[in-house]
């Protein structure tokens, strides 16, 4: 890469001479000298040239106004928010080793050049903002000249170039009276202690004094009795701890200084005998020599917290810490932190890859139909075999995942390596499914046909046909197949025993035309019958089958003669009445004939009476007597015998998924013949032939044995302590899952899921505290020191007092002082002042504790002490007003107040419903959802003085509560289906109809209903296609009655007549018609006549028979085709006479009589479900119908007849949507509270959606939240007194300390509530803070100013955090917030040596936007209104409101602004220029224009010492840029040079005062 990358490259160009008209010419037309170069080095970039440059980014210059850079544009006079402007920057490649330029071209490469410039935004200047004055102070001098004052606060700094601060304080002389002595000229004044040090080194005259007393101890004689000596030995041990020889404490006790001076009131020091002669302060006192706090250097850092590799995971943490060597003695600077965490990733090659978390499950459970089912249909339903669409759940847990870890369960082998199951809180993806919907395959119930006809009495066994006895069968066929086979159907066989069987017989077919004995023209002969040889089905033979059964005769017969009476031919044989006879049913059978002409009056046969008409014979004579097989359910399938062995041999194994079917078994079932109506007989009874098997091979299942997970880890054992020190017993517990259940006979699981067990008690409890040794000797100031003091004594005074502290385990034992540094409340004090008792001192004992009180509220108690010593005997020290001896208190008055507090939890149901498990998430079963519960309201309890206290004081444990309802959510409920409605059809393919209507809408969040119509009724229905046989009902036509001749010849009885026949409807069956139905069941248009004309034939006229059938027409119809029908002659004409014609023809016309068939499809069926199920997969049928062309419907065997294609799909599966209710997880456990105390604390719940609601499912409730209230808990705080006056002893003025104490407060934690103080203890589980801040300072050094003196007051409060923005916009510049000292004086004429105001600003967070406008009211007594400024907080200030123009005549205000700097305003008002602050006279009237004075503070980093005027600084953003609003292109800038946030800072150090 090095000769092909970098420097040293060439570029060429094309370089050519052109005339200005732009075409081209030689080159000498061109002057040569200005021919540019065709050729320059440059730099090849390659793309590793990446690495190594990149852009260099310069700062942002200054935002520049808009109007700047347009020549000639005037600027803006008034500014609205800010001013736009632009700033740039500059922008070069680099070399990133040296930082050195490059070419642009190598960064454009392989990234744009950054933009050069951009839009800012220039704030307006910000006036500086002031509040109002606070109320007038009393005078300075009870007699005389003195000064009166009232002060402000800065509550917005100058900002951005805005008008500076008016004047603070306001000063007004005062005169209460004359003096009626001399006026106070001179005041005694206290300066401050010198720094501390240690006195001058002893001379060695008192060393040597020291050695010699030493020496003289160690001389004495030794202790020999070892009791004494080890009484010895432990009293130097505890001394030894009491002395202050610890390494982490080096206490030196010095003196320090001060000087009283007496000053006059002009500030100038006079001598001190001029001072009013009063007891002098101390001038001199012991302190310690303050000690720098002093610390190892750091440790090496610690490994990292995380010893894994996983970029995705959180980075661990490492840590660093270093040593005390020296703690901090008295003013000495404290100790920084000692120990540093930074974020880190492990290092080094063989960090192994962090341990990874995924989710497992355990198995499906089995599928349940009922989850599925409404209120409803549980309460009514039959819960047993149910089926179709289901739920079915598992559980889910936790593992480790990684790939050298154990693998997941795949097949029984790995039944012991399933992973061990770890907290859930440890997996973070997506939480698998709990439940999923699944299907139970609904039982197929077995269908049969009805009945057929019986067959004829036939052997048992045609090829032995031994015996008489014989059966009659009848049959039916399974149309539906069931599940599992045709074992389950019906018995589809019945026998019935006979007399006279055959296997095969003659059937008639036709009988041929009567042809008379001896060739004659009429009278008796013979009809030869055609036959043919049938089995017992039915069904045609061999002829040579029947051989052995008689032939069928000729049958005699009779043909009329031309004068004989004419009969028809006999109707055939009507169906049995009975199937069966007994003693008293027989069956009958009958046939008819009827007169077809009567005969001649002489020589012709007579027509026989009604009665021979007709005939009847009995019929099924056999005994009603049926039989049939019966058969039992099949057994469980057992392991067969005789192949036992063989299964074994061929090692069948399982599929993988422990569900394959190992071996072949056998299952049996009971058979036996039955009598109809009887029961058990003899199996000889029944036909062997359709005897059902009693056994079956079957496929047997493959154990399951259970499988569960390990044991998880055992639970964390958490050590804790009671309040009294002593360790609490704790448990921990571990637990396992099942993750396949047994089955088939496999191994069962395991009694012992979960187990629990105790902690182990640790010996010590883990915490740490301080312990305080006893207090040396009080140290007083070396006598040579303070000798000169008056009144100071040699052995007394005041002095200081040191103390070891050391660090101790809870139960005692030494612990290094680090651990009480880190867990231990704060360090005591190991320092304090102390005081000698003199001889002319009182010395008291201690104060008693107080006597104990008999009663509350009524009693006192008191406590005592006792002079002691001489004091007994001085007259002052008996001064009960100055040494009381005695001091009484009422008795505590302890009564408490219970009042409810805060609003009522939600209802909550009583416990018991199942928490989820650390070790596995369950889906929620039949928890508990609604009923009675109860919800909580907080009690609060106060004592007599209206303060907050424990709840337990009021006998309350924190709540009460009352007894609510969660209404119980109930479903849309139905009716139950209807009848199925009739068959649309009567004939062909129809459907059938059921419904359900609307009973009851659902509430409470119950399942809903389906879609209601606009009848308000649910449009719940089936529609199932129906078949209705077009041969169910008959038309059945009685033999035609006797002619009933119109014109009646006596002789002859012939001629036109008319024959009726009764004609029913009658119901159809495998027998015939058997009983009369309503005509309307049957076709119409199928009726046969019930009348007819017609010619009674007259003696020797020709008689044929009636017409046969037609003959069908051809299909498809065409005019061509014809149909005709035929008769025969029953009677020969006589002599002279003609018979008619014996056939009738007729054309064949389209539906009229001759018919197109065709096919139609029904439409699909709703989708059917089994009666047992509730959803799931179902089928939606639909029928093949066959249509006449004419529209009508006819027997399917029309269509059949014509093998008419049919590729029609007839079943299709289909899905009916189940109704999944919703299912949540259970609750979680209660959150920690809201609050550690007050009133306002709130624990929550949640609950998760497991499985949303589908279908018409019950939807999810609302509520996946719950809160109730915390006990409530008093808020204790440390919190500081207001800071006490400055005291400087018993003198005037001078330096001095003030003090404050640390008290405990209560309050009830809202932002409005008091605070109460109550006793130390209540705070004294909590650390030794206030509002966060450890370091308590109880005193500070002040100044009291004495008369004369101007001084700078105390720091104002910090104001409330601005935020300098343009209000609406949502551009924010700055938040800033302030605190000031205005100036105090006491006498008039020293105000010219007043120091100057001053204050001081500090970013902050969170500010507020505030708007300032003017705002006017009415005057009383004036025309003028008073004008004043507000914030749109409502505060009134000075300053923030836009500037008022002065009006050009001052005449216009009353009176008229005379004074210096003044004008008028446009509201009439006189007003003050800019850097003068209006002061008004007790009218209210402009009394004068005060110049506001100037502080001088060195700006940062100015190192020539200039000034600039408090008006003139700008606080400034951060010297990071801050973008705006989104979608905008604005950045922010101040105008002018840019500052950072220590501008800020370094003013308020620098300010002077």
């Amino acid at each position: 890469m090095g000769s092909d990358c970098g420097p040293g490259g060439s570029q060429s160009r094309a370089v050519w001479c052109a005339h200005v008209d732009g075409w081209t010419t030689l080159h000498t037309n061109c002057d040569q000298g200005q021919r540019p170069s065709n050729q320059r080095n440059c730099f090849r970039v390659c793309d590793w040239h990446k690495d190594l440059y990149d852009w260099k980014l310069g700062a942002w210059n200054e935002c520049v106004p808009v109007s700047a850079r347009t020549f000639g544009a005037p600027r803006q006079f008034t500014c609205s928010g800010g001013e736009e402007g632009i700033q740039t920057r500059e922008v070069g490649c680099m070399l990133k080793t040296d930082g050195s330029p490059a070419e642009d071209a190598i960064c454009e490469y392989f990234e744009p050049k950054p933009r050069l410039e951009q839009a800012c935004l220039i704030p307006c200047p910000q006036d500086c903002v002031v509040s109002e004055y606070s109320p007038w102070t009393s005078c300075s001098k009870t007699c005389g000249t003195g000064l009166r004052n009232r002060v402000r606060s800065v509550l917005v700094p100058p900002l951005f170039g805005g008008a500076g601060c008016p004047n603070l304080t306001e000063f007004q002389s005062c005169k209460p009276g004359p003096c009626v002595g001399p006026e106070g000229l001179y005041s005694l004044r206290v300066g401050p202690w010198s720094p501390c040090a240690l006195p001058p080194t002893r001379t060695a005259r008192q060393a040597k004094r020291r050695k010699g007393k030493g020496q003289g101890l160690r001389e004495r004689g030794g202790v020999k009795d070892p009791e004494t000596r080890e009484l010895i030995q432990k009293k130097r041990t505890r001394n030894r701890l009491n002395r202050q020889e610890s390494p982490f404490w080096d206490i030196q006790v010095g003196h320090q200084t001060r000087e009283v001076t007496c000053i006059h009131r002009n500030g100038s020091t006079v001598g001190r005998n001029l001072c009013i002669p009063r007891e002098l302060p101390l001038t001199i006192q012991s302190c310690v020599l303050p000690k720098d706090c002093q610390v190892t250097e750091w440790t090496d850092w610690s490994s990292c917290s995380k010893t894994c590799v996983d970029p995705e995971s959180l980075r661990g943490n490492r840590t660093r810490r270093r040593q005390v060597i020296q703690f901090p003695v008295g003013e000495g600077i404290e100790c920084p932190l000692l120990e540093e965490t930074e974020s880190c990733e492990p290092q080094g090659g063989t960090v192994p890859p962090c341990a990874s978390y995924t989710w497992r499950t355990t198995e499906w459970s089995d599928c349940r139909v009922d989850l599925l089912l409404s209120q409803q249909d549980r309460r009514r339903s039959n819960m047993t075999g149910l089926c179709g669409g289901g739920l079915q759940t598992r559980e889910v847990y936790c593992v480790q995942a990684n790939a050298e870890l154990l693998k997941y369960l795949n097949n029984l082998k790995e039944k012991d390596k399933a992973s061990r199951p770890v907290e859930n809180k440890l997996c973070t993806g997506p939480v698998p499914n709990r439940s999923q919907r699944c299907q139970i395959p609904c039982p197929i119930d077995c269908e049969v046909s009805p009945w057929g006809a019986w067959g004829p009495c036939v052997f048992e066994n045609c090829d032995d046909q031994t015996g008489k006895k014989g059966f009659k069968l009848r049959k039916r066929q399974i149309t539906n197949e069931p599940t599992g086979g045709p074992g389950s159907c019906p018995h589809l066989v019945e026998a019935m025993p006979c007399d006279e069987p055959s296997c095969y017989k003659w059937q008639l077919v036709s009988l041929d035309q009567c042809v008379p004995d001896d060739g004659k023209q009429c009278g008796p002969g013979t009809q030869l019958p055609q036959v043919q040889c049938i089995n017992s089905n039915g069904e045609p033979v061999d002829r040579s089958l029947c051989s052995s059964s008689a032939a069928l005769e000729p049958v005699r017969c009779e043909l009329p003669c031309a004068r004989d009476c004419v009969l028809s031919d006999w109707t055939p044989w009507s169906t049995c009445s009975q199937t069966c006879s007994s003693k008293t049913v027989e069956g009958k059978q009958m046939r008819t004939r009827s007169i077809l002409a009567y005969n001649a009056g002489e020589g012709g046969s007579l027509c026989p009476n009604s009665s021979a008409l007709q005939e009847v014979r009995n019929c099924n004579e056999h005994a009603c007597i049926v039989y049939h097989w019966q058969t039992g359910p099949w057994g469980p399938c057992t392991e067969d015998p005789s192949t036992a062995s063989l299964n074994t041999s061929a090692g069948i194994r399982p599929t993988g998924d422990g569900q394959g079917l190992c071996s072949m078994g056998v299952q049996t079932r009971k058979v036996m013949c039955v009598r109809v109506n009887v029961g058990q007989v003899p199996p000889k009874k029944c036909p062997e032939g359709p005897r059902p098997s009693t056994m079956r091979p079957c496929q047997l299942p493959c154990k399951k044995d259970c499988i569960v997970t390990p044991f998880s880890d055992w639970t964390e054992c958490l050590a804790s302590c009671d309040a009294g020190g002593d360790a609490v017993k704790r448990k921990q517990s571990r637990r396992r899952l099942v993750i396949q259940k047994p089955s088939n006979g496999g191994q069962e699981c395991p009694v012992v899921l979960e187990e629990e067990r105790d902690c182990e008690v640790p010996k010590v409890c883990p915490g740490f505290r301080w312990k305080t040794h006893k207090w040396r000797k009080c140290q007083l100031v070396p006598w040579f020191l303070r000798k000169d003091t008056p009144g100071a004594q040699e052995t007394c005074g005041p002095g200081l007092q040191t103390r070891a502290v050391s660090c101790r385990q809870l139960d005692g034992t030494q612990a290094d002082i680090s651990e009480c540094l880190k867990s231990a409340k704060a360090m005591p004090t190991i320092t304090q002042r102390c005081q000698l008792p003199c001889q002319d001192d009182c010395q008291l004992t201690n104060w008693s504790k107080f006597s104990s009180c008999t009663a509350d509220c009524v009693g006192v108690r008191t406590r005592k002490r006792a002079l002691i010593g001489r004091s007994k005997k001085k007259d002052k020290c008996k001064n009960t007003q100055m040494y009381p001896l005695s001091e009484t208190q009422y008795c505590p008055c302890d009564k408490y107040n219970a009042q409810p507090v805060g609003k009522w939890s939600d209802c909550i149901l009583p416990e018991g419903g199942r928490a989820e498990s650390t070790a596995g998430m369950k889906v929620q079963g039949d928890v508990k959802e609604c009923g009675q519960g109860y919800r909580y309201q907080a009690m609060v309890c106060y004592d007599q003085d209206n303060r907050l206290v424990e709840t337990s004081r009021c006998n309350s444990h924190g709540y009460i509560e009352e007894a609510c309802i969660i209404p119980c959510p109930s479903d849309c409920k139905l009716s139950e289906w209807s009848n199925w409605s009739r068959c649309s059809k009567s004939c062909g393919s129809g459907v059938k109809v059921r419904s359900k209507w609307l009973r009851e809408k659902p509430y409470n969040g119950g399942r809903p209903c389906p879609k209601l119509d606009h009848i308000n009724q649910v449009q719940v229905y089936e529609v199932v296609p129906c078949q209705s046989d077009c041969n169910q009902y008959v038309w059945v036509a009685e033999p035609w009655s006797v002619w009933k001749v119109s014109n009646v010849d006596l002789k002859e009885n012939c001629g036109e007549g008319v024959q009726t026949r009764k004609v029913r409807c009658m119901l159809n069956t495998v027998d015939g018609p058997s009983e009369a139905v309503e005509d309307y069941l049957c076709d119409p248009e199928e009726m046969p006549l019930g009348a007819r004309e017609s010619r009674l034939p007259c003696p020797e006229d020709c008689v044929l028979n009636d017409w046969g059938p037609w003959s069908r027409c051809s299909v498809p119809c065409t005019r061509n085709n014809s149909r005709v029908r035929t008769a025969y002659t029953l009677r020969y004409p006589g002599v002279g006479r003609q018979c008619p014609e014996k056939s009738d023809k007729e054309s064949c016309s389209l539906n009229l009589n001759c018919f197109n068939y065709f096919y139609n499809i029904t439409d699909w069926s709703t989708c059917q479900l089994s009666p047992n199920a509730v959803c799931g997969s179902g089928i939606k049928t639909r029928m093949l119908d066959c249509v006449r062309s004419d529209g009508k419907s006819v027997d399917i065997k029309f269509c059949e007849e014509l093998r008419l294609e049919k590729n029609w799909l007839m079943n299709v599966s289909c899905t009916v949507e189940c109704p999944v209710n919703c299912q949540l997880s259970a609750w979680s456990t209660w959150s920690e509270c809201s609050q550690t105390c007050g009133l306002d604390g709130k624990m929550r719940r949640q609950r998760s959606v497991v499985q949303a609601s589908q279908g018409d499912g019950r939807p999810c409730p609302s509520q996946m939240e719950q809160w109730k209230p915390c006990p409530v808990r008093p808020c204790y705080r440390w919190q500081y007194s207001p800071w006490s006056e400055c005291r400087v002893e018993s003198v005037v003025c001078g330096h001095g300390t003030r003090y404050r104490n640390l008290s405990c407060f209560v309050s009830d934690g809202s932002s409005d509530g008091e605070s109460s103080m109550v006793d130390e203890e209540l705070c004294g589980s909590l650390e030794l803070a206030v509002n966060g801040d450890k370091t308590i300072i109880l005193k500070e050094a002040c100044t009291l100013p004495c008369p004369g003196e101007c001084y700078l007051m105390e720091w104002s409060d910090w104001s409330s955090c601005v935020n300098i923005c343009v209000k609406g916009a949502g551009v924010d510049f700055v938040s800033v917030q302030v605190r000031s000292r205005a100036v105090l004086a006491q006498e008039p004429e020293n105000l010219q040596l007043c120091p100057d105001q001053a204050w001081e600003s500090q970013p902050c967070t969170g500010g507020e936007c505030y708007e300032y406008k003017w705002l006017s009211s009415s005057r009383p007594n004036s025309s003028r209104p008073v004008v004043w400024c507000q914030r749109s907080d409502g505060l009134n200030v000075t300053g923030g409101c836009p500037a008022m123009n002065p009006p050009v005549d001052n005449s216009s205000c009353d009176p008229p602004c005379l004074m210096p700097k003044s004008f008028c305003s446009e509201a009439g008002i006189c007003m003050c220029e800019e850097g003068f602050t209006e002061v008004l006279s007790p009218a209210g009237q402009l009394d004068q224009c005060a110049p506001i004075p100037i502080l001088e503070i060195p700006t940062a980093g100015d190192k020539k010492g200039d000034v600039k005027t408090s008006r003139a600084i700008n606080p400034t953003l951060p010297t990071t840029i801050q973008p705006g609003r989104t979608g905008r292109t604005w950045y922010l800038q101040p105008y002018g040079p840019a500052k950072s946030q220590r501008d800020l800072r370094d003013r308020g150090s620098r300010t002077t005062g």
